[in-house]
């Protein structure tokens, strides 16, 4: 006990003392402040190591005007968005000894006003907001303190919203499909009300108008499930033999492998008969499907990292921005898309 009562009472001037500076030059050194000799930086750190200082982060908010804790406002509870996201977000601001407190709003107009009003509060020094899938959310207005929306879009232009461009992405995927010798294709997406379903249309119909001799044979909307696939496939199927698709693009990964599993309990061929491209890479569909899903990568860790550092950068005293950053997505190739020869 009496040990750590001694290292409780380690201060600024014992570190000072112990390395030979002043108290003020172990606070630059410690907080990577000042125009400091390298040599001396490290006097002090190992000073600091030696006896076990901590520094006050209390005083260190007070005389900074910072709390080095940002917010972030989800509506995603089940996390399969959220926790990549969070993952990048976490990667930018650990770089600055940031924290990040984790709200989920559930969708709730008056939970996410609440945890607003409690991150205020707690005086965070920005906010990020996201949500379940990369459709249009409402701003929650102007704040005292920069706010970054990444995935879903806010409906204000004058927010900063970082997201993947969904259009390049699908191009990326009917590129790919009329790349491996895929002339008639098929859409296969969620709800027509998402604005996702509706930039990767604009996409996939773009990229097979600037590809001779491919053609649209249909476009499908359904519910972002597994079950909705499968529906899809044999949907596809009672299609005249000589009117059916040797490709599909999914609008997710579950879609994907409802529709992969539909074909093959159909015997039909998956990637021979019919190659399948999905979006989001999600790797618990993708890996586990048979064949695993060739797919979309939005990667969500990148715009999680790329949201966190122009919010950093706001905090410090830079321009936010306005407007959307959409950010390219990359073709993740596995199995269900290449034929074999």
């Amino acid at each position: 006990m009496a040990s750590s009562r001694n290292e409780a009472a380690v201060t600024v001037r014992d570190v000072a003392q112990l390395a030979g500076v002043s108290p003020g030059t172990v606070s630059k050194a410690l907080n990577g402040q000042g125009q400091l000799r390298e040599e001396t930086r490290l006097r002090v750190q190992e000073a600091a190591e030696k006896l076990r200082f901590r520094p006050n982060q209390v005083a260190r908010s007070l005389s900074e005007g910072r709390t080095y804790t940002v917010g972030m406002l989800t509506s995603d509870s089940f996390g399969r968005f959220t926790l990549p996201l969070m993952e990048g977000i976490e990667d930018s601001l650990g770089a600055g000894k940031v924290s990040t407190l984790l709200c989920d709003g559930r969708g709730d107009p008056l939970r996410e006003r609440h945890y607003l009003d409690e991150l205020l509060n707690r005086r965070v020094d920005g906010i990020v907001v996201t949500g379940r899938r990369p459709d249009a959310r409402r701003s929650v207005g102007q704040l005292p303190i920069p706010v970054v929306y990444v995935l879903g879009r806010s409906d204000d232009p004058d927010d900063l919203t970082v997201t993947n461009d969904d259009e390049q992405g699908a191009r990326l995927a009917v590129e790919h499909l009329v790349a491996v010798g895929r002339t008639r294709l098929a859409y296969v997406s969620g709800p027509v009300h998402h604005l996702s379903t509706t930039l990767r249309l604009q996409g996939f119909e773009a990229a097979v108008a600037a590809a001779p001799g491919v053609e649209v044979v249909d476009v499908m909307a359904g519910h972002w499930s597994e079950a909705w696939g499968r529906t899809a496939a044999g949907m596809l199927l009672r299609r005249p033999q000589g009117d059916r698709v040797d490709g599909v693009f999914c609008g997710s990964d579950q879609i994907a492998r409802g529709l992969t599993d539909g074909l093959r309990e159909a015997g039909v061929g998956v990637p021979d008969d019919v190659s399948v491209v999905g979006f989001d890479n999600w790797d618990v569909m993708a890996e586990a499907a048979r064949p695993p899903l060739t797919t979309i990568d939005p990667n969500l860790v990148r715009l999680g990292q790329l949201s966190a550092s122009r919010l950093l950068g706001a905090i410090d005293g830079g321009e936010l921005g306005s407007g959307v950053v959409a950010q390219p997505c990359e073709l993740v190739l596995r199995g269900s898309s290449v034929p074999s020869t």
